[in-house]
């Protein structure tokens, strides 16, 4: 039995229509939703066969029924097989629903008394699609004015900078939940102990060879004492770590081989080395950096006085 969709293009077709639902619909993050979850590639695989399953199930059913048909009935079903696709009924039925076009013979009940230089006009109806559209714009023309004119409502600028502003307080949030994605102005002072002795492993490994294991300072500053080159404190420490040192003579960006949250480790464990009198010190480098907002904090005076 001939069937509108050949089975080639049904089968892949539906397929891939379940495919691509399950991946929109199964949250799976940059993976393919198969492939984080073994068991939706498992279901995928028994859909597939389910689907041949049917195809070769229905054609033994219409080759049987076909065999089970007298001769009359097989020219009969030959017949409406070999009809094409614009010639059967339901199709026509459609089209002359949405034209409602006149047959040619009778054009002469259409023609109106125009007549230029021998061509002559047909006084044709618009076709019902053509009109319905056509009332549809109506009705959008006036949803539009009085949601955009009349109700002041949000255009496609104010809505794509409230997007904006809200992706930006979003990122913001999440920045603050996520190591892989911390910067100098969200990076924070790690004190705990268990934190500071992870900071201390990956400063023992990469850093001691310019800076000592003590934090002394050889090739590179002494890191135990008040003064810094490029300012002290979580943030400063932490912005050296990511994009180096001065051009030309001082420490290599580390981005590129530790991650945020290790580079934060090694800023809270250098802080931590603070007074910790290192024998034979490098002599001191750079200028004493104080914290302003610890110092505007403690020297915060109550404007009431007793007189």
């Amino acid at each position: 039995m001939k069937k509108l969709i050949p089975v080639y293009v049904r089968l892949p077709l539906i397929f891939f229509i379940i495919f691509g639902a399950m991946e929109f619909f199964i949250d799976s993050g940059d993976q393919p939703a198969f492939i984080k979850y073994p068991m939706v590639g498992i279901f995928l695989l028994a859909f597939l066969f389910l689907l041949i399953a049917i195809e070769i199930t229905m054609a033994a059913v219409d080759n049987v029924m076909y065999h089970m048909m007298t001769d009359e009935q097989k020219k009969q079903q030959e017949e409406a097989s070999s009809i094409s696709f614009t010639e059967k009924e339901w199709y026509k039925n459609l089209v002359k629903k949405l034209t409602k076009s006149k047959p040619l013979e009778n054009e002469g009940t259409l023609l109106l008394d125009h007549d230029y230089d021998g061509i002559k006009e047909l006084d044709n109806n618009l076709p019902p699609w053509w009109v319905y559209l056509f009332y549809g714009c109506i009705v959008f023309a006036v949803v539009y004015l009085v949601r955009f004119e009349i109700l002041d409502g949000d255009n496609q600028e104010t809505e794509f900078k409230k997007e904006m502003a809200q992706a930006e307080i979003d990122i913001a949030e999440y920045k603050k939940t996520a190591p892989d994605l911390m910067d100098e102005k969200t990076v924070t002072l790690l004190t705990e102990p268990a934190e500071l002795a992870k900071g201390k492993t990956i400063f023992e490994t990469n850093c001691a060879a310019c800076h000592r294991a003590d934090g002394g300072g050889q090739i590179g500053p002494n890191l135990t004492d008040d003064h810094w080159i490029l300012g002290g404190g979580i943030k400063n420490v932490f912005h050296t770590l990511v994009n180096g040192g001065r051009d030309g003579k001082g420490m290599v960006s580390w981005k590129g081989t530790l991650k945020p949250k290790e580079m934060q480790l090694v800023a809270s464990y250098v802080l931590s080395l603070k007074g910790s009198n290192p024998k034979d010190p490098k002599a001191a480098d750079g200028e004493i950096w104080i914290d302003e907002n610890a110092t505007a904090a403690v020297t915060k005076i109550d404007s009431t006085k007793v007189k």
